[in-house]
C-alpha cells in the first residue's frame, strides 16, 4: 500500500472540494479501491501505486480545469475522470480561449474537448458538420463561433436556418404571420444570440440583415457570400433540401451543419439529408465532421441520465 498527499495552492479548497465535500465523494466513486481523505487544503490517498498515479494525473487535470474556468461542477468532474488519455489537455493549445465576451460579462468558451475540436475544425475548414445528441452544445458553440467571426469582420453576416419540420406539431396551428409562426421554432438560436449580443444591438443586426434567421425555403436561389451560415437540426432535412443548402455556398463563406441522427422527425421512409450527406461527403477534402457525445452534455446532470435511459430502450427496439 502506498500513500500520496496532494496540496491545493492558490485554489479555494471549499470551492474545489464542493459543498459538504461532494466533489470528493465523486472522486471516491470513480476510485473505489483508494482510500481518499480531504483535510484543509490537502487530499490524501492510500492504495495501489498504479491507481495512485492515475488518481494524481486526474487530480492535476481537475486543478487545471478549475484554474482555467474558475469553477468545478459534476459534469466537468465526470468528463475529466472518464475522458480517454489526456484528451482534455491535448485537445487544443487554445483550449482556454474566450470565443465571445457575452452579455453582462459572460465569457463564452468551448467547455469540452469535443467543443474545442469544433472550434479548431471551423478555423481550418469552410464546411464543418457537428454531430451529437441534445445538450452537447453543438448549436451554442456554433453560434459563438459565428458571432466571433462577425465581430472580427471575417464575415459580413450570420445566417441561421432550420428545416421547418416540427417535432410532432404543425406550424399551421400557430397564430400570426410567418415570422411569428417561425419564431418559437427558431427560439434556441435566438437564445444563444441573446447570451452573446446585447439586446439593442441584436435587434439592430436583425433589422439591417446582418443576422438573418430564416427557414430553409428562404435559401432557395440565393448564393451566400461573406457569411457564416449555420444549418441547425439538419437531421430533418430531405435529400433535396440538403443538396440545395450545401450548393448555396458562396465566396468567403463558412458553413456549419449541426444535427442529431438519433432524433429524426421526418415522415417514415424519408431519408435524412444529414445521414446521406455524411456518407457522400466523408472523403471530400476541406469538409470535417466532429462527433460530440454524452461527455459533452453541459446541462443538468439529469439530462445525461435521461439520454442514457432512452438509449437502453432504443437499442432494444
Amino acid at each position: 500500500m502506498s500513500e500520496i498527499i496532494l496540496e491545493l495552492t492558490e485554489i479555494s479548497p471549499r470551492e474545489f472540494f464542493g459543498q459538504q465535500n461532494e466533489h470528493i465523494d465523486l472522486l471516491k466513486k470513480y476510485f473505489p479501491k483508494l482510500k481518499i481523505v480531504a483535510r484543509g487544503n490537502k487530499i490524501k490517498a492510500f492504495g495501489d501505486e498504479e491507481l495512485l498515479e492515475e488518481f494524481e494525473k486526474r487530480f492535476d487535470m481537475l486543478t487545471l480545469h478549475f484554474v482555467k474556468y474558475n469553477k468545478l461542477d459534476e459534469n466537468s468532474i465526470e468528463r475529466i475522470l472518464t475522458s480517454s488519455e489526456d484528451t482534455e489537455i491535448k485537445s487544443s493549445k487554445n483550449s482556454g480561449e474566450t470565443l465571445v465576451h457575452g452579455v453582462s460579462g459572460r465569457l463564452i468558451k468551448a467547455q469540452t474537448a469535443n467543443q474545442r475540436r469544433l472550434v479548431d475544425a471551423s478555423k481550418k475548414n469552410d464546411m464543418v458538420f457537428a454531430i451529437g445528441p441534445a445538450g452537447t452544445g453543438k448549436t451554442y458553440t456554433g453560434v459563438a463561433i459565428a458571432v466571433k467571426a462577425l465581430k472580427e469582420k471575417q464575415v459580413k453576416k450570420i445566417i441561421l436556418t432550420r428545416p421547418a419540420v416540427e417535432a410532432g406539431e404543425n406550424l399551421g396551428f400557430l397564430p400570426g404571420d410567418l415570422k411569428e409562426k417561425l419564431d418559437p421554432y427558431m427560439q434556441p438560436l435566438y437564445d444563444a444570440l441573446r447570451d452573446m449580443i446585447p439586446a439593442e444591438k441584436l435587434v439592430h443586426y436583425i433589422e439591417n440583415g446582418t443576422i438573418q434567421i430564416a427557414p430553409m425555403a428562404f435559401m432557395r436561389g440565393r448564393t451566400l457570400d461573406n457569411a457564416f451560415v449555420i444549418l441547425d437540426e439538419a437531421q430533418n432535412t430531405t435529400h433535396a433540401q440538403m443538396k440545395m443548402f450545401l450548393t448555396r455556398m458562396g465566396r468567403n463563406a463558412k458553413f456549419l451543419i449541426t444535427g442529431d441522427p438519433g432524433q429524426i422527425d421526418l415522415p417514415r421512409r424519408t431519408i435524412s439529408g444529414l445521414k446521406e450527406a455524411l456518407l457522400i461527403l466523408q472523403n471530400v477534402e476541406g469538409i470535417e465532421v466532429i462527433y460530440l457525445d454524452d461527455k459533452d452534455v453541459i446541462r443538468h446532470k439529469l439530462v445525461k441520465e435521461v439520454i442514457e435511459a432512452y438509449k437502453t430502450i432504443e437499442h432494444h427496439n
